[in-house]
């Protein structure tokens, strides 16, 4: 199915079934995107909890923001994705601090380690580690601590990217995989293991894997068909969660080196009224992607 033009007025936000109640966790959250959307989240007057990998950034990006105004609002808890102790001890120290209240989880930290026209994939370990089994781990860590409630939907906002759409996989047999709609998580799973042995065995050019920033796009092919798995899974009647995929777009960034068609705080906006959409409005199982001059949305039918 084509994509359709499709973007949540910020009149939506008047729908507000939110309070200061409301717990966000947002990766990556000290800088870029992330930082950007915390600040969103803090103005909309959402309680949001910045993770970073680093204390010291992370720490500095939330004294920042007290600063401005926003002290009430903001929470730092020390995470690294691609570490499963970390995970386990950022899930802990939530559960201390704040029970089992998680309302929104934005899985937004992400890594390449390429120039934009350059493809190594010297990285792929750790890519998939951050891009892809990072997110899969803390979902599954933090889902006990959701927040349960007759009157409102938890969310999980995977940020993503267009690179991880199937159309980028040109080996037929790994995109028909992806493709089942019984897809289940040890056949991602699988998936990405065949591409890190084909890395190890120098023939990832010749297998049919993206042909563009391909570690990071894997990472992200990965990261779609997860969502879409857990979307299903979690999409009978009375379940309580949505969850989504979205594609910032080609913004400004130090992933782009500041390149860009649109800042961070435009990206930041789009995340947040997704992520704050009203319950009879929240989708599940989408791919939203944010236009070249950041005017409108693409949704498309499932991820």
């Amino acid at each position: 199915m084509e994509p359709e033009h499709y973007f949540p007025s910020p009149s939506l936000l008047l729908t507000r079934w939110w309070t200061t109640e409301t717990v966000a966790v947002v990766t990556g959250g000290n800088k870029g995107i992330g930082f950007a959307l915390v600040k969103r989240f803090a103005e909309l007057g959402v309680s949001v909890v910045l993770t970073a990998r680093n204390k010291q950034r992370g720490e500095a990006a939330v004294e920042t923001l007290r600063e401005e105004g926003f002290g009430d609002y903001v929470h730092f808890l020390l995470l690294d994705v691609s570490d499963p102790v970390s995970v386990s001890t950022f899930a802990s120290s939530f559960k201390t601090k704040f029970g089992s209240t998680l309302d929104i989880l934005v899985n937004n930290a992400g890594v390449s380690y390429n120039e934009l026209e350059e493809n190594s994939v010297d990285h792929a370990e750790s890519v998939m580690k951050t891009n892809f089994y990072g997110p899969k781990l803390l979902i599954q860590a933090l889902l006990p601590l959701f927040r349960r409630s007759s009157s409102s939907i938890t969310r999980v906002l995977n940020v993503s990217s267009r690179l991880g759409s199937l159309d980028k996989v040109r080996n037929a047999e790994i995109r028909a995989v992806l493709e089942r709609e019984e897809l289940m998580e040890e056949e991602i799973e699988g998936v990405v293991g065949m591409f890190l042995r084909d890395v190890r065995e120098g023939r990832w050019k010749k297998e049919g894997w993206p042909s563009y920033w391909t570690e990071y796009a894997v990472s992200k092919v990965a990261l779609n068909a997860y969502s879409r798995v857990l979307a299903k899974r979690y999409s009978y009647e009375g379940s309580g969660l949505s969850v989504n995929c979205f594609c910032p777009g080609f913004t400004q960034t130090s992933m782009t080196k500041g390149k860009g068609t649109h800042t961070a705080e435009a990206a930041a906006a789009c995340a947040a009224t997704l992520a704050l959409l009203p319950p009879h409005l929240l989708p599940t199982g989408k791919f939203f992607s944010l236009g070249r001059a950041a005017t409108f949305l693409n949704a498309t039918s499932k991820l």
